[in-house]
């Protein structure tokens, strides 16, 4: 109570009289026991009750005691003690070599202290942590039989079926590995520590194949060893195909960390050729290490291109600016290496479908170096021109930036000039002159003036100088290397081995009183998200414009209560922010809004996996669960299921053809709930991924299950989320269709005329233009269609039709086996009958043009969808069945229902 309870002020009060049971000898053991591990918390909170020059001598006439119990007390205390201030403590260094000693023969170790045969596996922990805090063992007979108390514990440990064995003897060789590592010792022991982890990483148990890589990876860190961890190289390139996660990770680090010139090749094409099927969790991270490891240990600079081009069309998403600058360094530096890299940047925008860093890299080298290729078949700058302008379309802004700058470095090249050149180049100059981004206007107005100006450009657009001789960001990245202490590294490894779940536990934090606190949560890990959830709250019982239900009484009861004078607020309203339930629009609202939001995508049901209406279940579902999934294929956040015990909420981000959803599992009630699954049965065209689901929800708390994704190629099929969970005698089973459909992947684009029309006339005919007559539409005006196809994620581009009556509308689709692939859709209307209209789709994948056809004709014929029933539900005739209680005024479940 002493240790746990007292501040800075009682542990100075009290510390003298722990310290006098702690070294009486009229006391028991248990006592001493105590009064150790009290000093020991007294310590923590306030270093200085320990007197360094009075209790140096005492602390190592503590470490003669014999009883075990009472020693390794002790010992906890030293390891505290050492770790700030070793050099009072010398005298103490013998004596756990003396420990160590005991231990290792077995003598003198009671069977109460012997675990599986082990003696005492928590004492040697703690006295090898302790001697790694001294910097080195000096007396050449203590370093002796300190070696040989390690030789006898690694030639002793061996991998058995018994887990709790397995667990106490790892335990105590992994902290003697470490105690090697730390004493430098003898390369023959060395060469027998890498031997017995690399047994280690070639085992089935995979928590035994974790720690082999992770010991082997702080191996490196000694020198003279990497040539024998270099005999495990094999071993360690088939753990990176691993199905755990974290297992694939050390191997990844270990790869890096022994990557040298001689090996250099082999590994970073191991990794290259993984990158295809990595998980896109890791892809970042493996990205920026092969790319430093290329840069690092490139046998020659044409290689060290060829890898980071590779890298940049395998994991385009996943490379940092930093890697395709440093390749523009390397080859504006290095003259012999210009054209090659020229004509390699040429090969890879012969590909139909590349990423957007691809071809900022490649319209760079092209612009500066395409000269160099002038003789070459299809290296004629009208050549080079044309096929980097039909990328122009489908990128983003800062990249136009780029290409105007390729332009005039090609029109500056082209001497004498090609009018026909210079007259296209022109042109878009002229275009972009207009254009809202000051940059890109600024360039298109300078480059179109100088350009003007003939043969003096060459001087005005010469060729850029070499960059500066300076360290690579990336290598600097490499080498800011945080370096542990024995004692880091165990706290570090406890907490990673804590974080097996990446789910987020959000408790209720009840205050004294009672009630619930807004705003008052115990976060125990946030996944990262690049936007936050708001939790700010609003005044109870108020409902937003949205209709979102910010406060209801937060504990439903099966049986109807008394409703409570003060209700509490909404505890996972609260939680989601944003996500929180959405409500009916208010009166202000036009129904309007309501059919093209929700109506337009009713169409959708048809592609679900299973029948999500039909609930057998005894629970039933608070409000619609279609027109849920609904209103979440054209938003972002919101609620997918609710019922009186759970509810399930979505937010969500996309990028490319990548997404990360988290679900949010909220309980709603003052019990747990027990048994709880969630499945995901992905189509073929998804490849996805959930976190670790916790299979109990404490009361009144809320888990978040971050849920990556993946688009491979396009389909209209819909991932379902199979959820179930016990809730007292109920159990409750629903499938669930996920929002990740295919206007998620696409990004919308605004394109000319002088694009658009090119791009038309090439996709010429089935199966690359499909052209369909849809009858039995919905009669809306031209706008709220304009509206929907701008909510799904097509750009409507007004201008580009002569006929009014008509919408063109332009789109980038995402995909790993398309990329960025541009879509282009034409709907002619009929005024006089708005029922029917004809729908032209256009895209470079046959595909992708039907499946994109289909799913906008889903969204504009008309699907009736049942009425909600009135409010004041009337009775019903009696029968067979039992009908369940009605719900109180007080109830969630029935403020909610009333909401939706």
């Amino acid at each position: 109570m002493v240790g746990n309870i007292g501040g800075r002020e009682f542990a100075e009060s009290l510390a003298p009289d722990v310290q006098k049971l702690i070294i009486s000898s009229s006391c028991r053991p248990l006592v001493r026991k105590k009064a150790a591990l009290c000093l020991l918390r007294l310590y923590r909170k306030n270093p200085d009750v320990v007197n360094v020059d009075g209790w140096a001598d005492r602390m190592a006439q503590l470490l003669d005691e014999r009883d075990l119990g009472v020693l390794t007390s002790s010992m906890s205390l030293l390891v505290a003690l050492v770790s700030n201030n070793h050099e009072a403590y010398w005298s103490c260094l013998p004596k756990c070599v003396k420990i160590l000693e005991r231990l290792a023969r077995n003598q003198d170790v009671p069977q109460e202290y012997t675990y599986y045969g082990i003696p005492s596996p928590w004492l040697q922990v703690k006295t090898m942590r302790a001697l790694q805090y001294f910097p080195t063992v000096e007396d050449p007979n203590t370093r002796r039989s300190l070696f040989e108390v390690l030789q006898r514990i690694l030639m002793g440990t061996d991998v058995v079926k018994n887990v709790n064995k397995n667990n106490a003897s790892h335990a105590v060789l992994f902290e003697a590995l470490a105690l090697v590592m730390h004493l430098d010792a003898e390369k023959e022991m060395m060469s027998q520590c890498i031997a017995l982890l690399g047994k280690f990483i070639a085992v089935r148990e995979p928590n035994i194949r974790y720690l082999g890589l992770e010991n082997m990876t702080r191996m490196l860190m000694v020198t003279d060893v990497h040539d024998i961890i270099k005999r495990h190289q094999a071993q360690i390139i088939t753990s990176l195909k691993d199905p755990d996660i974290s297992i694939r990770r050390r191997a990844l680090d270990l790869l890096y960390g022994m990557c040298d010139v001689s090996n250099a090749k082999d590994i970073v094409e191991e990794l290259l050729q993984y990158l295809s099927t990595a998980d896109f969790a890791m892809r970042e991270e493996l990205s920026l290490k092969a790319a430093i490891l290329a840069e690092k240990f490139a046998p020659d600079l044409s290689w060290y291109v060829d890898v980071i081009l590779q890298l940049i069309d395998k994991a385009g998403d996943f490379v940092s600016d930093d890697i395709w600058f440093r390749v523009v360094q390397f080859v504006t530096n290095n003259e012999d290496l210009q054209p090659y890299a020229a004509a390699k940047a040429r090969e890879y925008l012969d590909k139909p479908a590349i990423h957007e860093t691809m071809v900022k890299v490649s319209a760079y080298l092209l612009g500066e170096y395409s000269h160099l290729l002038a003789r070459r078949p299809g290296c004629s700058p009208k050549e080079i021109f044309s096929i980097i302008h039909e990328k122009l379309p489908t990128v983003s802004m800062s990249t136009v930036a780029i290409l105007l700058s390729t332009y005039a470095k090609i029109l500056m090249h082209t001497q004498p000039a090609d009018p026909e050149l210079q007259n296209q180049i022109w042109a878009i100059f002229n275009k972009y002159e207009s254009c809202i981004e000051v940059e890109i206007q600024q360039r298109a107005v300078e480059y179109f003036a100088l350009s003007r100006k003939g043969a003096a450009l060459m001087d005005i657009l010469a060729e850029m100088p070499k960059f500066p001789e300076r360290q690579s960001s990336l290598i600097k990245k490499a080498e800011d290397v945080e370096v542990d202490t024995a004692e880091q590294s165990a706290i570090k490894l406890r907490a990673q081995q804590q974080q097996t779940s990446t789910a987020l536990v959000v408790a209720d934090q009840s205050s004294a009183n009672g009630t619930s606190p807004v705003n008052q949560l115990g976060l125990v890990k946030v996944p990262s998200m690049s936007s936050s959830v708001d939790h700010n709250s609003t005044d109870p019982g108020m409902a937003q414009p949205n209709g979102t239900l910010t406060k209801v009484d937060p504990q439903p009861q099966p049986q109807p209560q008394p409703p409570s004078p003060s209700p509490s607020p909404d505890l996972l309203g609260d939680f989601l922010g944003p996500l929180a339930i959405e409500g009916p629009p208010v009166a202000g609202e036009s129904e309007q809004n309501v059919v093209s939001g929700l109506e337009g995508v009713a169409a959708v049901d048809a592609a679900a996996i299973v029948p999500v209406t039909v609930q057998t279940n005894a629970v039933e579902p608070i409000g619609n669960i279609a027109e849920r999934f609904h209103a979440l294929c054209l938003k972002d956040s919101g609620v997918l299921y609710e019922d009186p015990y759970v509810q399930i909420g979505i937010k969500a981000e996309w990028r490319g053809h990548h997404g990360r959803l988290v679900l949010f599992l909220g309980n709603k009630n003052t019990s747990p709930l027990v048994s709880v699954q969630a499945l995901i049965l992905p189509p073929s065209h998804l490849k996805m991924e959930l976190s670790l689901v916790p299979e109990t929800i404490p009361p009144r708390a809320q888990v978040q299950c971050p849920l990556e994704v993946m688009n491979l190629r396009p389909s209209r099929d819909v991932a379902v989320l199979d959820f179930s969970y016990k809730f007292n005698t109920n159990m409750v089973n629903v499938k669930l269709r996920l929002p990740a459909v295919l206007n998620k992947f696409l990004q919308p684009i605004t394109v000319s005329a002088e694009e658009f029309f090119p791009q038309w006339r090439s996709l010429s005919g089935p199966p690359l233009k499909l052209q369909e007559v849809v009858r039995g539409v919905r009669p809306m005006p031209l706008l709220e269609m304009a509206n929907l196809f701008n909510s799904c994620h097509l750009m409507v581009c007004p201008g580009l039709d002569p006929n009014p009556n008509n919408l063109v509308a332009s789109t980038t689709f995402y995909s790993e086996s398309t990329r960025a692939m541009l879509c282009l859709t034409r709907i002619e209307t009929d005024p006089a009958d708005r029922t029917q209209l004809r729908m032209t789709v256009a895209s470079g994948d046959p595909t992708l043009t039907f499946e994109l056809k289909e799913f906008i004709k889903e969204q504009l014929v008309s699907i009736p969808i049942a009425p909600r029933p009135p409010a004041p539900v009337p009775p019903t005739p009696p029968v067979a069945q039992p009908v369940p209680p009605a719900a109180p005024s007080n109830d969630p479940g029935a403020m909610l229902a009333g909401l939706l």
